[in-house]
């Protein structure tokens, strides 16, 4: 077992075929790319995975092909979380039958849980798995904001070992950071704020960004932990178009369009999301031009 997950997780894009099947053998060339370039840990199946359009039995194939894929490299995170408690379990337990690393469990979406929910909810998922667990809150998405409280009450059953903060809420991060029990870590669930909470005291970052320019979001939080803060903090501001730029449209259409851009075999989003185009493909074209990712 993985001690921990590293410094820079991709949350890893689900590559099509285009019959819109999942491309198994992209997403096994996807997985060395992004170890080559530098993450320490893949999600599988997040949000930028695309997993509300992933069955069951797609993502645990593709939990399998991950893992064979990374050779035990990096920490390889099954997103295994849903707004059934119950889905949730059995999807859980069999995420660990399939060799990967650890578990990621969203918030439950649209039902709007309380706090006392979510905390059951948690609770219940991390007793189905001997994996370490990582609570994702992402209120843009679900629609309900997991508070610090709540994150710290988790954070005491032992197998719960970090959570993915994308609340944008820095004053909710900090508290979370300041109260952790040893051994829980915090990260950034969005590019944009990975430095800014780094100087607070997460750990590191779950990436979009990773999944294109991950050696240049690796080279920003090395420069940090260095205590190089000048380019730490030069990179970041550079590097900020590219956050703001892979999210003009909903995560995961502008990043599965920009490795597509790149040569890799993303294909299209499923439905109900819809590929990059016009000038907003054009745009996203110049600025990988301008970062060198593309020709």
């Amino acid at each position: 077992m993985f001690a921990n997950f590293g410094r820079m997780i991709t949350a890893m894009v689900t590559p099509f075929a285009e019959d819109g099947d999942i491309n198994y053998t992209a997403a096994a060339e996807l997985t060395r790319y992004l170890i080559d370039s530098g993450s320490t840990g893949l999600v599988v199946s997040g949000t930028t995975g695309e997993s509300p359009v992933l069955s069951r039995e797609e993502k645990l194939e593709l939990f399998r092909v991950v893992v064979e894929a990374a050779e035990a490299k990096v920490a390889v995170i099954a997103g295994t979380g849903g707004n059934s408690t119950s889905a949730t379990v059995e999807l859980t337990e069999a995420a660990e039958e399939t060799g990967v690393n650890g578990i990621m469990l969203v918030t439950p979406y649209y039902n709007k849980p309380p706090q006392k929910g979510l905390y059951e909810h948690f609770k219940a998922a991390a007793a189905a798995t001997t994996l370490p667990v990582m609570m994702y809150n992402v209120p843009g998405r679900t629609g309900v904001n997991m508070s610090a409280e709540t994150t710290l009450k988790l954070a005491e059953i032992e197998n719960i070992v970090s959570v993915k903060e994308a609340s944008g809420n820095l004053e909710q991060a900090a508290l979370i950071c300041k109260e952790a029990p040893a051994g829980f870590s915090l990260y950034a669930g969005d590019d944009s704020l990975t430095l800014p909470l780094l100087s607070i005291g997460a750990t590191g970052v779950v990436s979009v960004a990773s999944n294109v320019a991950g050696k240049k979001v690796a080279e920003m939080i090395g420069k940090y932990l260095l205590g190089d803060y000048k380019s730490a903090a030069d990179l970041h501001i550079d590097l900020l178009p590219l956050f703001k730029g892979l999210f003009v449209e909903t995560n995961p259409i502008p990043v599965k369009a920009a490795l597509n851009l790149m040569g890799f075999q993303a294909g299209r989003p499923r439905l109900p999301l819809i590929p990059l185009k016009g000038e907003e493909l054009l745009r996203l074209r110049k600025m990988l031009q301008h970062y060198g990712l593309i020709g």
